[in-house]
């Protein structure tokens, strides 16, 4: 299997956001030695526990500390930006790290609509027009835009550079169609909502594309009491993400909730987005899963409690599986 892995870069309870950058450095590392394809980060804003807000400069400080996993965005949320600008920021990264860059792009606000705004300094939503903007990014970074678009003379720099691979985050069949249509990767968000797998995909397939990464929570241990024990931290931050506090609570935080019958609901349903087990039980879901979405890649995340056991989880699924 291609296996990569996904980072909100979460701060967990009991931790500094200093001590969280070097945990996410020192997982990195360890990503690239134990043979996973590609360490892509997320993009969030307005949030107390999940640091990846800027996912082109984490790329940036990653790709000086690494010589040959691949480093991406996991995405950028391009209807907040603007596509000459995303452009030429992946193509320095590019020109630094040549080959080894690749352009996730999302279509979601990236937090509340007071904070979309914050982050247009007041444009209007923009998310109608993605397939637009993609194709517009698309084509700074290729030098392809129509010789009608009034920027067709403006030139992404630094220029004449293999552009980086751009794929398209997506949950449902419009992401999947503006995806096929223009030849972009879809990575499905399987962490975020399984639910419309079979229409996305097919979707995707049937307009032509080809190239399908899944994205899924993973919890690995040696034990199958453990990865629960690990598990429930997880789900503990899921709730608390819902209510606004997205810092990855403590063993003895996550000991000390009482659920009620709603949440307890909840919780069986979000444990749809992920796998929990020992390496044997990761081998066999992932294989399931691979079968169902008609591909071997996969990009994996992990937001349970504490970083060693976070790293530990990676190992163990990286000895059974690359």
């Amino acid at each position: 299997m291609r296996l990569g892995i996904l980072d909100q870069v979460p701060l967990h309870e009991g931790d500094t956001v200093e001590a969280t950058m070097e945990a996410t450095e020192r997982l990195v590392l360890e990503a690239e030695r134990l043979g996973y394809e590609r360490y892509w980060f997320a993009e969030h804003h307005n949030t107390n526990g999940l640091l990846s807000a800027a996912p082109e400069l984490f790329i940036a400080r990653m790709g000086a500390k690494t010589s040959k996993i691949k480093l991406g965005s996991g995405g950028v949320l391009l209807p907040q930006y603007h596509p000459l600008k995303v452009a030429e920021s992946f193509a320095t990264l590019d020109a630094f790290y040549p080959g080894r860059i690749e352009l996730g792009i999302g279509n979601s606000p990236g937090g509340s609509e007071r904070t979309r705004l914050a982050l247009t300094d007041g444009e209007e939503n923009r998310a109608a027009e993605f397939s637009r903007l993609v194709d517009e990014t698309a084509g700074f970074l290729t030098d392809s835009l129509s010789n009608r678009h009034p920027y067709r003379i403006v030139k992404t720099t630094p220029r004449d550079r293999k552009p980086s691979p751009i794929s398209i985050l997506g949950l449902s069949p419009r992401s999947a169609r503006i995806a096929a249509e223009q030849d972009r990767g879809l990575v499905f968000g399987h962490f975020i909502n399984p639910d419309r797998w079979e229409e996305t995909l097919s979707t995707y397939r049937q307009a032509g594309g080809k190239n399908v990464i899944v994205c899924i929570f993973v919890i690995c241990a040696p034990t199958q009491e453990e990865a629960e024990h690990l598990a429930r931290t997880q789900d503990a931050w899921i709730q608390g993400v819902r209510l606004g506090n997205s810092i990855v609570p403590s063993f003895k935080t996550t000991e000390a909730k009482v659920w009620n019958d709603v949440q307890v609901e909840r919780i069986r349903k979000d444990r749809r987005r992920a796998i929990v087990g020992t390496p044997d039980v990761v081998e066999r879901e992932l294989e399931v899963l691979a079968t169902r979405y008609q591909t071997d890649q996969f990009l994996l995340i992990n937001n349970a409690f504490d970083q060693e056991k976070r790293l530990q989880s990676y190992q163990l699924i990286a000895e059974r599986l690359l």
